[in-house]
């Protein structure tokens, strides 16, 4: 499976999470793949929901999401998000401009949370560098 979403963004989320550590290309790459499968999987259930309820768009309540934040506040481009939340249901359902936000937000959390374990991990390990066997490991611990 290719990953959707560019590495930059995702470095970025790690880097605000890393303190005075350097982070690995490998480590962005693999967080990308992590956020891309979570996302992939939310909008599965978004279009369970959404079935349920007789719709063919993907709103943001589908997420479970009441508040949409602010599409600048996000370090995640929404256009890769669109393209994520498809990889499993394809073009069956339109995905509205807030549930794009709203899966964008959560996945930038879920990467906030990844990302500040795997800093502490690369700490624990006397590194001084987040590397992918950190978020590997994080997933084998807490997944």
């Amino acid at each position: 499976m290719s990953v959707e979403l560019p590495f930059a963004p995702v470095d970025a989320i790690i880097r605000r999470n890393a303190g005075d550590l350097r982070v690995s290309a490998d480590a962005a790459e693999e967080l990308a793949r992590r956020i891309q499968t979570h996302g992939a999987t939310l909008a599965e259930s978004a279009a369970e929901q959404a079935a349920a309820e007789g719709r063919k768009t993907l709103m943001a309540d589908d997420f479970g999401v009441e508040q949409v934040v602010e599409r600048s506040s996000l370090e995640l481009p929404v256009a890769p998000v669109d393209r994520i939340a498809r990889l499993h249901i394809g073009d069956r359902y339109r995905v509205a401009m807030e549930a794009r936000i709203a899966l964008a937000d959560i996945l930038e959390d879920y990467a906030d949370n990844v990302a500040g374990a795997a800093a502490t991990l690369a700490r624990h390990a006397d590194r001084r560098t987040i590397q992918a066997e950190d978020i590997e490991t994080y997933f084998a611990l807490f997944e």
